[in-house]
């Protein structure tokens, strides 16, 4: 009789789990496995066994994107301003250095210590003489990096890696209106591929590079050429390491990008930088009103600006070589562009290439 009565909560409330959070546990369990499985086919391919692609279906795109990979890219951005006390530089920086191979040797300031926080250090400038820029060939390479695909554009799509495509026009959304562009008008077409091509006789070409963590992460304009044009699409920020790139078809159009166009001596050319995952910051130099990674946005949204009715009429003049942008980590860059058709790469699939190595000429 002297018993206290115990008062408990029903079971369903001291378990309740909110959909919100069901979705982030289950989407950042599954991301893991898909790391594991990525690891397991970069050890096949180390062995020299081909690969089959499977892509992955609707549902394992929309589990992927449930886990907040926007927010965590935020959170990793200003992670990445916080200063490092002198004492701990060293060691924050040489464990990022053994884990990603990267080579001190060639950056402009060889001291950790310089550093002061790891924006810096993944910012950091090389030595003048580390990256020679070849003058002979007609497009060089804008970063260092992996080469993911390259070839003639066709039927409107395009290789993200090889057996995996995706639509030209989605990933550089509608045609700019010719007032826009520095360029002549092309003969009209219902193709939107040969709308961008404004020669007769040329083609349309492309080229994917993929720059690991352990990369520079800066880039460089690849050839002469004029911007006219900025059109950012803000989306999400999935991994683009080339397992994940062979596993997800249209990946490049899912994610943040921001694409430059403009012309060259022989018509259209267009470089894309595409976002990834803690790579939300991507960095115009000549382009202060641009902002990515945004907390809000509409999906399928874009915004355009001209450089040409904003600032002159002449556009935004690069020479090969020149320093572009950069980005916060890690990420990808794809060239897509109008060249004769004798045009020709220098390039093999999945080799590495540095800033300012030929990617092809005439």
């Amino acid at each position: 009789t002297d018993r206290k009565k115990l008062h408990t909560a029903p079971v369903g409330q001291v378990f309740r789990l909110r959909p919100f959070h069901v979705l982030v546990a289950t989407g950042g369990g599954y991301a893991g496995y898909r790391k594991y499985e990525d690891y397991k086919l970069q050890q096949l391919e180390k062995r020299g066994v081909e690969v089959p692609v499977k892509l992955a279906s609707e549902w394992e795109v929309a589990l992927y994107k449930s886990v907040p990979t926007r927010l965590l890219s935020r959170a990793w951005g200003r992670l990445n301003q916080v200063e490092l006390p002198t004492w701990l530089r060293k060691p924050v920086y040489s464990l990022y250095i053994w884990t990603f191979g990267v080579n001190m040797k060639e950056a402009a300031v060889e001291d950790l210590h310089h550093y002061r926080n790891l924006s810096e250090f993944f910012r950091r400038k090389l030595k003048p003489q580390a990256r020679p820029v070849c003058c002979v060939h007609s497009v060089i390479s804008p970063s260092d990096g992996k080469i993911l695909n390259f070839g003639q554009v066709k039927n409107c799509e395009v290789e993200q890696v090889k057996g995996v495509t995706y639509s030209l026009e989605s990933f550089l959304g509608p045609r700019i209106s010719t007032e826009e562009m520095h360029f002549s008008q092309a003969p009209p077409s219902n193709s939107f591929q040969k709308q961008l091509v404004t020669k007769e006789g040329n083609e349309l070409y492309h080229c994917v590079i993929y720059l690991a963590p352990g990369d520079y992460h800066c880039f460089h304009s690849p050839t002469d050429w004029t911007v006219s044009h900025r059109r950012h699409f803000p989306g999400s920020l999935m991994s683009v390491n080339p397992g994940v790139a062979r596993w997800i078809k249209e990946l490049f159009c899912h994610n943040e990008r921001v694409v430059l166009t403009g012309d060259w001596k022989h018509g259209f050319f267009s470089l894309t930088a595409v976002g990834a995952t803690n790579v939300g910051s991507i960095r115009i130099y000549f382009d202060q009103d641009l902002h990515t990674n945004s907390p809000s946005y509409s999906k399928g949204s874009y915004n355009d600006f001209s450089f040409i009715s904003n600032n002159n009429k002449e556009g935004i003049p690069m020479r090969k070589g020149e320093h572009l942008g950069e980005f916060n980590l890690g990420s990808t860059i794809v060239l897509i562009f109008e060249a004769p058709k004798d045009f020709r790469f220098n390039l093999k699939a999945g080799q590495k290439i540095r800033f300012g190595e030929a990617l092809g000429s005439l």
